[in-house]
């Protein structure tokens, strides 16, 4: 009997994640092919809907390749999640000797008690300058999936 993915499933599977268009075309953003395998509950908001969706319907033991457009996947980058954050906000999430560089990813707290991480991009006197983006947003995504398990 045949097992297939449903919108609730939680799947044992293989994943590689490859950039597919846009700045690091081809390059790996993950991939769990040369270790062990992964978990994903769907519906929880682990991968972004249009990737979730692309695994409903298959069966268990299937492997196969998808591509997804960037709407499909984490969505176009939106110019308005770069923004500029005062030292002192960043000292008071941080803690006052916490030391960053370009690149770093940095947690942040929102009023309502829920986390949003950021990547900084540049480290002025008075502020530092954030990329709220998701890091594959824009970005076209190539997935190579193998379904071990589905319960």
């Amino acid at each position: 009997m045949n097992v297939f993915v449903r919108p609730d499933s939680y799947l044992t599977l293989h994943y590689r994640i490859v950039l597919a268009s846009g700045p690091g075309q081809n390059t790996v953003f993950a991939d769990t092919f040369d270790g062990r395998p992964a978990t994903l509950q769907l519906g929880a908001g682990q991968w972004a809907p249009g990737m979730e969706q692309a695994l409903v319907g298959q069966p268990e033991g299937s492997r196969y390749s998808f591509t997804l457009s960037p709407a499909q996947a984490y969505g176009e980058r939106n110019p308005e999640l770069i923004q500029r954050v005062s030292r002192e906000m960043l000292a008071r999430h941080a803690g006052p000797d916490a030391e960053f560089s370009p690149g770093d990813m940095v947690e942040f707290t929102a009023p309502n008690g829920g986390r949003y991480s950021g990547v900084l991009k540049e480290l002025a006197p008075d502020y530092a300058l954030f990329d709220f983006n998701h890091p594959l947003a824009g970005a076209a995504l190539k997935v190579d999936v193998a379904i071990l398990g589905v319960l």
